[in-house]
Formats: structure tokens, C-alpha cells, sequence
């Protein structure tokens, strides 16, 4: 099963990565936190420092992964085209 779907690019999923450290993607709805620090690790060989999940609408759910301190955000969102 592949957990992560495809990031969110809103201002205030911008504003995370800035301000946060922090990346949201939309998940399968049956992934796990486990799941999807796995995943991201391996696909973008960062370490991840928390995973925080919630539930939306049409069976979709939002992760919110923080990584480490000695990674940036920003790096990613460039490799995803976000910014």
C-alpha cells in the first residue's frame, strides 16, 4: 500500500514549511503515522521527527510531518515544486 498521496500546496501549507518546519500531504485513509514516516524517510532520505494526522472529508486524511531539526522543509517543497 503507498501511504503518501500528494502534498498540499495551500498559503497556510506554505506558511508551515516556513514557520514549522513542517510538510502536510493528503495519505490514504488507511495508512498509519508509522506508515507514513516510513514512507517519507525513504522517499526523501530525511529524518522525520513527528507525524500528526486528521481525518477530512470523502474518506481523505492530512498528515502533518515535522522532520528533524538538521533537515529543512523548504529543501523538500523544491524537489515537490511547491515553492
Amino acid at each position: 500500500m503507498q501511504a503518501l498521496m500528494y502534498p498540499i500546496s495551500t498559503e497556510k501549507a506554505i506558511s508551515m514549511i516556513e514557520r514549522h518546519n513542517m510538510i502536510e500531504y493528503i495519505v490514504d485513509f488507511r495508512s498509519t503515522k508509522t506508515e507514513i514516516k516510513k514512507e517519507f524517510e525513504a522517499l526523501f532520505k530525511v529524518k522525520v521527527r513527528s507525524v500528526a494526522t486528521a481525518m477530512m472529508p470523502q474518506n481523505k486524511k492530512k498528515a502533518y510531518i515535522k522532520l528533524a531539526s538538521q533537515y529543512k522543509a523548504s529543501d523538500i517543497a523544491l524537489k515537490l515544486k511547491l515553492v
